[in-house]
């Protein structure tokens, strides 16, 4: 479908009620501050080696996979819905839709700018930290970090949290907010449970995992500037572009070049010259008739210009008065009395 039809379709819808936009408020900034201080807390308790690795240790020997396995073809597919690809593409075409309806386009700008930010701060970790999963663990009681890995955090675990997150974060009304908070929160913690079901994450994995996801929506808001100047730039360059269209479409350009002027004049790089473009009238053939008002003739002044009275007088001759006829010879004069 072509892009002039879609946004003539959104012309064409009711106008939607103002969204609330959120903003950072007090609480938003004090569960920020509690959630970074949890984040550092587990990173540095795996760079010691604390009790949390040898929670880990415990957990992954435990092979949760093998204690209930009538569960493992359900997770395999659940944890589906903590992939980076299928869950930006569901949720993608459900904010579109709601772009659609409401005429903006803050809801596809806000997913991804939350997906920008996940990918570059939990992947600048995971390649930092380099630590090896649980079926790649070389020494029992190790942390297995700097070796190479990028498990830590999980990636599957913080993509749950923000994808099914920014549904709630978007919600327009209180009630939409509250169900769907708590509808991304079991999806979430779901996730990350089936990782270490399926032994690909250790148990700080999946904690730090949930802490990222949760930095990354309540850090949002600082972001709204940002959306809102974005888009209202799009929508500047597609009034621009919808100009142009009209205008070519009412001045279709003909055969030799065009008939409007191009919105985007090309440049002429530096030291060219203008293409040469030939005098009107140029190229008619020597008989043809030049209009008036093209000629050119110098200007004179009024004390140059030739007299408009004729010499002699402006009677004309009579043949009943004395004078020279027309041949050279004389009138006679009618005699006149008795």
């Amino acid at each position: 479908m072509r892009t002039d039809r879609i946004f003539a379709r959104l012309d064409r819808e009711p106008e939607p009620p103002k969204t609330e936009i959120p903003g950072m408020s007090v609480t938003r900034t004090v569960l920020f501050g509690s959630t970074l201080a949890f984040y550092i807390a587990i990173v540095w308790a795996v760079l010691i080696v604390s009790w949390l690795v040898t929670l880990d240790w415990k957990v992954m020997l435990f092979r949760p996979y093998e204690q209930w396995p009538e569960l493992h073809a359900f997770l395999d597919y659940f944890v589906v819905l903590g992939q980076r690809g299928p869950t930006a593409v569901m949720v993608a075409a459900w904010l579109g839709w709601r772009s659609w309806r409401q005429h903006t386009l803050r809801p596809l700008l806000t997913l991804g700018a939350s997906i920008l930010l996940l990918n570059v701060t939990v992947g600048a970790v995971k390649l930092g930290l380099g630590r090896l999963g649980p079926h790649y663990a070389t020494e029992i009681g190790s942390a297995e970090m700097f070796a190479g890995g990028d498990i830590f955090p999980s990636g599957h675990t913080a993509n749950a949290v923000v994808t099914w997150g920014i549904l709630a974060y978007l919600a327009t009304t209180p009630r939409a907010r509250r169900w769907l908070s708590v509808l991304s929160a079991v999806v979430a913690l779901g996730v990350g449970a089936t990782t270490v079901y399926l032994g690909t994450h250790w148990l700080s994995d999946v904690l730090l995992g949930w802490a990222a996801g949760l930095l990354i929506l309540l850090a949002l808001p600082w972001f709204e500037p940002m959306i809102g100047r974005t888009e209202a730039w799009i929508f500047r360059v597609r009034e621009v572009w919808r100009a142009r269209r009209r205008l070519t479409a009412v001045l279709p350009a003909p055969a030799g070049g065009p008939a409007v002027p191009s919105l985007f004049p090309q440049r002429l790089p530096s030291g060219a010259e203008p293409p040469h473009r030939e005098p009107v009238g140029a190229g008619r053939s020597p008989g043809a008739r030049a209009s008036v008002h093209l000629s050119q003739r110098a200007y004179t002044v009024r004390s140059e210009r030739p007299s408009v009275t004729p010499a002699g007088s402006r009677r004309p001759p009579h043949a009943d008065r004395t004078g020279t006829t027309a041949r050279g010879g004389t009138a006679a004069r009618p005699v006149t009395g008795g």
